[in-house]
């Protein structure tokens, strides 16, 4: 797959808006996602490219603490 068929493809699975976008409406929604995925491989590339936004890379069980039955 190429990388541009990989890219529409990335924009139209985020072309379905959220339901806050959705209530909030959009002219262009394919446009908005375009957007919002450049920002976003934007932050990814450099994390220090938002001001106030850290990446972390951690697993879900790095970010939950095991909860551990009562005894």
């Amino acid at each position: 797959m190429t990388e541009r068929i990989q890219d529409q493809d990335r924009v139209e699975s985020r072309a379905h808006l959220l339901p806050e976008e959705a209530a909030a409406g959009s002219d262009d929604a394919r446009a908005q996602a375009a957007a919002i995925l450049a920002e976003s491989d934007l932050r990814e590339a450099d994390p220090g490219a938002a001001p106030d936004t850290v990446l972390e890379r951690r697993t879900s069980e790095e970010a939950a603490p095991a909860v551990e039955p009562p005894d």
